[in-house]
């Protein structure tokens, strides 16, 4: 079902989030202005793990094509000591043989979604919005002062760094995690693993991760994203010291890795800094104001999400303006998400100190016992779904259409011409 009228849609913010949205609400024929603080839009990040989840909705979108071509397919996330003791070793075989998650550069989804909006709404660069008018929630303000208006429908999607997310009222938490990250893209060479996430830990002190994320638009030499955690107070030090130090501790812990960073990281500057927010909120929108994305429930990047639930966000928004006038269409919007995100919150925020932390007892009982609960009755499946994006609160399950599955495992899709409601899980 589509709205009555078309409405007049300004969107907050053009990462994932923000973009899926514009492409979403103006294929459906809402005039939609993008408002972006960057001057020149690009993508922000190395790369990142695409799950079924989150596939989906791009096949839904019509895609997936576009990002298979240019994703690595991975099928298997191990993680290990320097020692080669499993630590974890988690396959999607395991829910479906057909089912994979797919590694991809930001940059390729950034050029993907943005072909995608082909011209179906305005964007705005260079113009950072930073209030909503308190006394008329059509309008923006921008920080020179100037007002953009009237909208019917305010989506803010401007990231876990939002400047607009106290509007809906006060977060219920709202902090940066004590453990950020560098990170950079390398080219994959000769690297052994190439359908796998593979990852190495010191205790909780020192973790390597590696991801292949294959190659985006004008680029075509496959790629990983490799990953270093650091304290977000360790920044400065580590840019101070001198850089061959920290190549000497990475070969120490991985020698493999090491050797595809020495001709791609000669310099601190090559290596980018990140640093992630735990964000809940009480209330994801107020009047004519709507929260997606992280802007809504920023999360650490454990459980490899942000991505994933930034497009179900979207595709749910979207889905609820289809049933609703906008006054019900964001209750149902919030009702129908937070049932999905709250799981992934807080398994985030409990596993985040096991994985980056200086709590030692912690990342020995991890070592013991991660891989052995993975293979309980019930908790592998469990650990899957979770995986994949697929767990919906305790024991509800989001549903996955057997045609995208099939799709998947095929390589290519076919994207449904009017795509129906979100399937609800079983």
């Amino acid at each position: 079902m589509h709205p009555q009228r078309p409405l007049r849609v300004a969107i907050v913010g053009y990462g994932t989030a923000g973009q899926a949205a514009a492409v979403l609400l103006g294929r459906d024929g809402h005039a939609v202005e993008v408002f972006e603080r960057a001057p020149a839009p690009g993508p922000v990040g190395a790369g990142f793990l695409l799950q079924p989840s989150g596939l989906q909705v791009l096949w839904r979108m019509g895609l997936l094509p576009e990002v298979t071509a240019h994703g690595a397919r991975v099928g298997r996330l191990y993680g290990e000591t320097p020692c080669g003791r499993a630590v974890m070793d988690m396959r999607y075989a395991g829910l479906d043989a057909r089912l994979t998650g797919i590694g991809l550069q930001r940059g390729a989804l950034f050029h993907v979604l943005d072909a995608a909006r082909n011209g179906r709404a305005r964007l705005r660069a260079g113009i950072a919005i930073d209030a909503i008018d308190p006394h008329d929630d059509r309008w923006l303000i921008d920080a020179h002062g100037g007002r953009h208006g009237p909208f019917d429908l305010v989506v803010v999607a401007d990231g876990a760094g939002s400047r607009l997310r106290g509007y809906p009222g006060a977060p219920r938490i709202d902090r940066v995690y004590p453990w950020g990250a560098l990170w950079c893209l390398l080219p994959a060479g000769d690297w052994p693993w190439m359908d796998e996430l593979r990852q190495r830990y010191v205790a909780a002190r020192r973790m390597i991760g590696m991801l292949p994320v294959g190659t985006r638009p004008g680029d075509a030499t496959p790629r990983v994203s490799f990953f270093w955690s650091l304290p977000v107070g360790s920044f400065d030090a580590w840019q101070a010291a001198p850089l061959q130090a920290w190549h000497d501790d990475v070969a120490a812990i991985w020698p493999e890795a090491a050797a595809l960073l020495a001709g791609a990281a000669t310099q601190h500057a090559q290596l980018a800094r990140a640093s992630y927010r735990d964000a809940t909120l009480r209330r994801w929108h107020r009047g004519r104001v709507v929260l997606i994305g992280d802007a809504a429930h920023a999360m650490s990047p454990q459980l490899g999400q942000g991505v994933n639930m930034a497009l179900l966000d979207a595709e749910a928004l979207r889905d609820a303006l289809r049933l609703h006038a906008p006054d019900a269409a964001l209750p149902h919007y919030q009702r129908e998400r937070r049932k999905h995100v709250a799981i992934y919150q807080f398994w985030s925020r409990w596993l985040t100190p096991i994985f980056q932390s200086e709590h030692d007892l912690l990342a020995t009982a991890r070592d013991l016992a991660f891989l052995p609960m993975g293979r309980l009755p019930g908790g592998r499946g469990h650990m899957l779904r979770v995986l994949s994006g697929t767990q919906r609160g305790v024991f509800g399950r989001h549903a996955l259409d057997p045609g995208f599955v099939q799709a998947l495992a095929s390589g290519f899709a076919a994207a449904p011409a009017m795509p129906g409601p979100v399937p609800e899980p079983g």
